[in-house]
């Protein structure tokens, strides 16, 4: 069994929650719109990091990270990309990647939206975290935590960091 940290929409900030929640995972998987590269260093400090760069995300984000990512981990193939879609409504490059690689999992970011979804058509799990970072529209910062065993997503749990806004630290 992995277990997994799942995380997007950062925008340069990296609340210090996240290191709690993600101190016993095994891997973490960051979805784009990075911000700094900053955040990629401070979590490779943590655990091992997989990360795929956003459409905010500078030269030297993109250097350091992917496009997209296709792995495995435990018998579940897995595609990450930023800019994915949902099912039913995938972004072109998602859809011919989705149909080039078959996955049995989705994970995207990019609209801030938390949402955890099957996709009959395509026969995969989709996974977009929300957003976790202080930018954008989203009411409130959300990351994702589960586990993969023997084929299969388990243990799968939302974990809410608190409103966009950011608290006045004493």
């Amino acid at each position: 069994m992995i277990k997994i940290g799942l995380l997007s929409d950062t925008h340069g900030e990296l609340d210090e929650r996240i290191f709690h929640h993600f101190k016993e995972v095994d891997e973490i998987w960051h979805a784009g719109d990075i911000g700094d590269i900053s955040v990629i260093d401070q979590l490779a400090k943590l655990k091992p990091i997989k990360s795929v760069y956003g459409n905010i995300d500078n030269s030297e984000i993109r250097k350091e990270t992917n496009e997209f990512l296709f792995f495995e981990r435990n018998d579940l193939k897995i595609l990450m990309i930023h800019i994915g879609g949902k099912p039913g409504r995938y972004s072109k490059q998602s859809y011919e990647l989705i149909k080039k690689y078959k996955p049995d999992v989705f994970v995207c970011g990019h609209s801030h939206i938390l949402f955890v979804q099957h996709d009959k058509s395509n026969q995969m799990i989709c996974l977009n975290p929300g957003a976790c970072g202080y930018k954008g529209f989203h009411k409130v910062r959300t990351i994702l935590r589960f586990d993969i065993d023997l084929g299969s997503l388990k243990n799968l749990e939302v974990i809410e960091l608190g409103n966009r806004s950011k608290l006045i630290k004493d």
